[in-house]
């Protein structure tokens, strides 16, 4: 892909890194931007030595300000389909298998909210800064409560969405949005640091672990323990955890082979 493509793609050991590339827009949302990190998400799931996706911002100005909001290109439905972009790149990262992590490298605002809250995890530069500004423009971040309701407190989400003021990495955390807060210069050691606590575990587990977290998500206890008690039965039957009970026997690294 070329450098100068809205978004970049790039294989690094078992992570596939998906780089929103237009800091000069502060890596704002347009239909090129959601169709890159679709095809991202794509092709990191196609590639069997992936065992998670990194999606990030170029430069370190933002990680993504939310829609281009240039006169003619913000807000413009084609009403006679009955999905957004946006909406159904929020459903295929809901969807996905692999895990994520969101390398915010800077400004994270609006549907760049949205990006975050669909990630698995999530590390922030110290100094970004986060909010839900779309009632200074007249609309609301819909499609972003879908997510971010079910990982903030309630009160707290009701805050950010109706007074849209900024609020910093440290009550982001304290919010569980985030992971990590470390200084911008360790950013990628953090986002490094927690790719190798995904990448030599089994594969297996994690896909299969994400589509039953997945499952239960709108299940009451009683239906949630029954799937899971058949989920963890079907889940030792794999060549996955054969392998890591022998080499936890055998006091030695497992070698997992995803199946």
């Amino acid at each position: 892909m070329s450098d100068t493509a809205a978004v970049l793609h790039a294989r690094h050991d078992h992570a596939f890194w998906i780089t929103i590339n237009r800091p000069d827009k502060r890596n704002a949302l347009n239909a090129e931007v959601l169709a890159g990190i679709r095809a991202g998400y794509a092709a990191a799931h196609a590639d069997a030595d992936v065992r998670v996706i990194v999606l990030t911002g170029a430069g370190d100005k933002a990680f993504c300000a939310g829609a281009d909001l240039q006169p003619g290109k913000a807000f413009a439905f084609d009403f006679a389909r009955p999905n957004t972009d946006y909406a159904d790149l929020l459903r295929c990262a809901h969807a996905a298998t692999l895990p994520c992590i969101a390398r915010v490298n800077g400004a994270c605002l609006a549907g760049g909210m949205g990006l975050l809250c669909m990630a698995d995890m999530a590390v922030a530069a110290d100094h970004v800064a986060f909010g839900l500004p779309e009632v200074k423009v007249g609309v609301f971040p819909m499609q972003v409560m879908s997510l971010l309701q079910h990982i903030a407190p309630r009160r707290l989400v009701r805050e950010w969405a109706l007074g849209g003021e900024p609020f910093d990495a440290a009550t982001a955390l304290r919010a569980g949005l985030l992971n990590h807060v470390v200084p911008a210069a360790e950013l990628d050691a953090k986002v490094q640091w927690l790719v190798q606590r995904i990448a030599d575990k089994s594969p297996t587990a994690i896909r299969r672990g994400k589509v039953a977290l997945r499952a239960i998500e709108s299940m009451s206890f009683e239906q949630a323990i029954a799937y899971t008690e058949s989920q963890i039965a079907l889940l030792a039957m794999t060549d996955d955890a054969r392998e890591g009970l022998a080499a936890f026997n055998e006091k030695r690294r497992p070698n997992w082979t995803g199946r």
